[in-house]
């Protein structure tokens, strides 16, 4: 399966990047190469500041708040106009709990040349893939953030991709568990651009592995899964006070390529339509899931048909139909400092349940600045 990923890893060409229904690239931080900074040590300071709140009493998504801030200081020496070394920390911080939740280090090695970077490391990961949140929670940007593997980002007029694999698990000898390997790719080729109109066609997806030989788990079995998507995406650009409108529209797929089949469904399937309008005062898409057997390996619960809530976990609704309308609000308050609202509700209507009509609401305030310290001298 490793070698799998890693053939998938490179297989990759005429695509373009595909990125979620609301614009996260104020949350995004990404350092490459710079020509101009040669010889230089800059400090890039990031924080990320999040309150997500989800009103949920449902079978298939528990009701809870994620309350705090991440801090990722990190140095970055640029070695070459083609190269870039960066190392620093991540750390998170949960307001009502004691001490520090998550900590974790960062490095990663930079090369950068025309429209291609590779990164060996610490990966632009997690929202800076654009999965569709079928295949990549938002919410793993406030929880599981950090990813360390190999990453190849080509970034063209026409098409763009993000093809990376990562390891999750390693094992050494006689290990008590089992390795896991997670790999994948985003990408978009652009078919028409003109007179403001663009037509695009994204490819997405997600391979998991949970294997090994040194382990002691002999008797556990292997576990390989996988979730993919494409469709289409129409935009149209309109003018100053309704920037865009446009539809993104996918078919995604779940399978099992476990040699013994331990999941709920071996394979399932989802439509997912959205329709939006980007405006002066915020963002607003109107979005349908209709699943059937579907199961996310890394996306949000709320789609699957197998519940690992709380309460309600193993419950199981071959057909979901869930129904979205959604407003965003995000702006640049001051230089570097940024502004994310979200409201969030939807009605499942595939539920018998009286309390069809929830929601989730969502604030983000990130603040990302890159300072020049010295130049080292040879």
């Amino acid at each position: 399966m490793k070698t799998t990923l890693l053939f998938l890893f490179l297989l990759v060409a005429g695509y373009q990047v595909s990125y979620a229904q609301f614009n996260s690239s104020a949350i995004e931080n990404r350092i490459r190469p710079d020509s101009n900074a040669v010889g230089e040590v800059h400090f890039n300071f990031y924080n990320f500041n999040y309150v997500r709140n989800y009103e949920y009493s449902n079978q298939f998504h528990d009701g809870y708040t994620l309350y705090g801030t991440q801090l990722q200081p990190t140095l970055v020496y640029y070695a070459h106009p083609n190269l870039a070394i960066v190392a620093g920390a991540y750390i998170r911080k949960d307001f009502g709990d004691n001490g520090i939740n998550d900590a974790k280090p960062l490095f990663t090695l930079k090369y950068h040349k025309k429209d291609l970077t590779l990164n060996f490391g610490s990966l632009e990961g997690g929202i800076h893939h654009g999965y569709i949140e079928q295949l990549w929670d938002f919410e793993r940007q406030i929880t599981d953030p950090v990813q360390y593997g190999t990453q190849l980002i080509v970034e063209k007029e026409k098409w763009k991709l993000d093809a990376w694999i990562a390891w999750q698990k390693m094992i050494y000898r006689a290990s008590p568990v089992k390795e896991q390997i997670i790999g994948g790719l985003t990408a978009e080729r652009t078919l028409l651009q003109k007179n403001g109109w663009k037509l695009s066609v994204p490819l997405q997806f997600l391979a998991y592995h949970k294997g090994g030989q040194i382990d002691l788990l002999k008797d556990e079995p292997l576990q390989t899964l996988f979730n993919g998507a494409t469709g289409f995406k129409l935009h149209k650009e309109i003018g100053t006070n309704i920037k865009e409108v446009y539809t993104d529209n996918y078919v995604a797929v779940y399978k099992e390529f476990s040699p013994t089949k331990t999941q709920p469904y071996q394979g399932g399937y989802g439509l997912w339509f959205n329709a939006g309008m980007d405006t002066k005062f915020g963002s607003f898409v109107a979005s349908y899931w209709k699943g059937n057997n579907f199961i996310t390996i890394k996306g949000m619960p709320l789609y699957e048909s197998v519940s690992s809530t709380l309460y309600d976990f193993g419950h199981k609704e071959n057909n979901r139909s869930i129904l979205l309308l959604r407003y965003a609000y995000q702006q640049e308050l001051l230089p570097h400092l940024y502004l994310d609202v979200r409201v969030e509700p939807h009605v499942d209507l595939g539920t018998s349940r009286k309390e069809q009509l929830q929601f989730q609401h969502s604030f983000f305030l990130t603040y990302k600045e890159d300072f020049r310290l010295f130049k080292v001298k040879k």
